[in-house]
């Protein structure tokens, strides 16, 4: 399976060691991981060598090519809620899925269209501790 693996670049990473934790059990489940990069520290300067238009142009590309999006969405960030927002406007059509993850001690912080997200193609869960997320995902991907 292609999998967008989404988290913040700019703004509160809080939730950048979760999402890590994430990427390497699904890579060591067989999958795809297209966006491992945004894993990195020093993500913000490296994508500063590409045009704000050439980043878009390959994000969209590759949010368009996923079967599923999984979002680490403890931090403030539109960038994740953008790409939350358009996978799942085009899920009834395209088939791909959602799967939302955030920090629940964290939840009066978290977006509502994150935590409250019921859209019949998408999944929210609210983790207590990193480890919960590695059981979450290996019950909700297949």
């Amino acid at each position: 399976m292609r999998i967008y693996l989404a988290c913040t670049v700019r703004g509160d990473r809080a939730g950048v060691e979760v999402a890590r934790l994430a990427a390497r059990f699904l890579v060591s489940r067989g999958h795809e991981v297209l966006t491992t990069h945004l894993l990195d520290d020093d993500v913000d300067r490296a994508e500063a060598a590409s045009s704000n238009e050439a980043v878009f142009q390959r994000d969209v590309e590759w949010l368009d090519a996923c079967d599923l999006l999984v979002a680490e969405a403890s931090g403030s960030t539109f960038g994740v809620g953008f790409e939350v927002g358009y996978i799942t406007g085009r899920a009834p059509y395209t088939g791909q899925r959602v799967i939302l993850l955030y920090d629940a001690a964290r939840r009066d912080r978290v977006s509502r269209l994150i935590s409250g997200n019921t859209a019949a193609s998408c999944r929210a869960f609210g983790y207590c501790a990193p480890d919960d997320v590695v059981s979450f995902l290996a019950a909700a991907v297949e």
